[in-house]
């Protein structure tokens, strides 16, 4: 007699939503890394943009559907350092450190280990109590914004095509000042934890609007602008929680 077969699980499609959009995403990253080899650099940058928007798809799909699961997180995670760890640093090799000896390579290997270590990182805090200050706040910035942040001297040096004023030197010293910002123990401000007003909702919307046409007409002046706007908000966040930290610690 055959033993008894466990009855087959059947789904909805709509439950692998998440997933496909979190493959879509390594699509991206992939094919960024494609184009940077051959040489454009433009596509390679947007797809790691498109990336990084897919990457603030699927995590909240997967809430919205009710299909999260431990195989989700753990290609979610895989993925972004893909997308975020290798693509930009194979793009922010090839574009700036094309036929240099050895030593620029070193600049991206190091801001390759410091997304894996700042996912690590993330992937364990889930695990344990220490999720909901994760949620709060970030420890080190987020793999996605690192990899914008990471592509800075793209976006100045399409800003001014005629202009040339970006030493490989200093460029390696940025990927790892990222890299170790991405590593950091520092708290970085989670937009997860922003709550709006209904009453705002409209100006969020005609924001939104507003950065979208920007980011058609002025790409790399949006691109720089928002990078400006996060780290600008990351030194309000850690002015805050300093002041906090004094209030409730009282005097020394």
């Amino acid at each position: 007699m055959s033993p008894l077969k466990a009855p087959r699980i059947r789904r909805p499609l709509v439950k692998f939503l998440p997933n496909l959009v979190t493959i879509a995403a390594l699509c991206a990253g992939l094919t960024a890394i494609r184009f940077a080899i051959e040489g454009d650099f433009i596509v390679s940058v947007w797809l790691i943009v498109f990336a990084a928007v897919l990457d603030g798809l699927d995590g909240r799909l997967a809430r919205m559907l009710k299909s999260e699961s431990e195989l989700g997180a753990e290609l979610d995670s895989l993925v972004d350092f893909v997308n975020f760890g290798v693509a930009p640093a194979i793009v922010m090799d090839v574009w700036a450190f094309s036929g240099l000896d050895g030593t620029a390579w070193m600049s991206t290997l190091i801001y390759s280990v410091c997304c894996v270590l700042r996912l690590a990182r993330f992937n364990v805090g889930n695990r344990t109590e220490d999720a909901t200050r994760e949620y709060q706040h970030f420890r080190g910035i987020p793999s996605p914004a690192g990899a914008l942040l990471a592509m800075v001297p793209i976006y100045v040096a399409n800003m001014l095509p005629d202009q040339n004023f970006l030493p490989n030197p200093l460029i390696g010293v940025y990927l790892v000042a990222v890299g170790a910002l991405m590593v950091s123990r520092l708290p970085t401000p989670s937009f997860k934890s922003i709550r709006i007003d209904a009453d705002g909702a409209t100006w969020v919307m005609f924001a939104l609007i507003g950065a979208a046409t920007a980011m058609a007409f002025y790409p790399w002046a949006t691109l720089l602008a928002l990078c400006a706007v996060y780290v600008l908000a990351i030194l309000v966040s850690w002015r805050r929680l300093w002041r906090h930290r004094r209030l409730v610690g009282g005097p020394h």
